[in-house]
This record gives structure tokens, sequence and C-alpha cells, in this order.
């Protein structure tokens, strides 16, 4: 009885770390697919997006208006802005970008900075 729980324990670590590298392989371009998902309808580089046309307005061209193309926005900023909107763009739900969608969003839009 003890060698089948063993024998069950065994299986069941070696499944836990056989799955580990696929939670980890999350292809590079996802914080893109994302962002073209839920951000780009306003904030894509085309002036007639209206995120995208309300920031250039606001910042006069003292800083890009796409948010791709911005290297000023810490974490923090991204993070709160998605969670708690601002003006017109909306707050969006975990149910609707998760955590960890949110995380790689930032990491796409982070990129660009190093």
């Amino acid at each position: 009885m003890k060698t089948n729980r063993l024998i069950v324990l065994m299986m069941l670590a070696g499944l836990a770390v056989a799955s580990e590298p696929a939670k980890q392989a999350v292809p590079a371009h996802r914080g893109k697919q994302i962002f073209d998902q839920w951000c780009g309808i306003c904030h894509a580089a085309s002036p007639r997006m209206p995120g995208t046309a309300s920031l250039a307005a606001k910042y006069g061209g003292s800083l890009p208006a796409a948010l791709e193309e911005r290297t000023d926005m810490p974490p923090a900023f991204i993070e709160h802005f998605v969670r708690k909107g601002v003006l017109i763009m909306p707050a969006f739900r975990k149910t609707e970008i998760t955590d960890a969608d949110l995380e790689l969003l930032v990491d796409y839009l982070k990129a660009k900075d190093q």
C-alpha cells in the first residue's frame, strides 16, 4: 500500500515538473497580442485613433502619443490606468485582462525601454 502511494506521489511530482516549462513558455508576442486586442483600438500609432489623438492634443508633441512609442511609463503607471481607467478610457476588470495578461502587456510596453 505504501509503495502504491509512493508511486502515485512520484508520478504526480513528475507531472508537476513536466508541466512547469509549459507554463513559462509564453510566446514573446503575447504582450503585443494583448495590446492589439485591448489597447490598440484606441492607442495605436495612427492619429485617427481616439486615445492617440487625445494624447497628441494633451502632450502637444512633448511626448509620443502612441503608447507603443513611449518609454516613460513605469509598470505601476500602466497597471493603474488599465485597472482604473481615465476620462473616457474604461477600467479593465480582471475578467477582461487577467493579472497575468496585464504583466505581459507591461512587459511588452516596457521592452522598448531597454
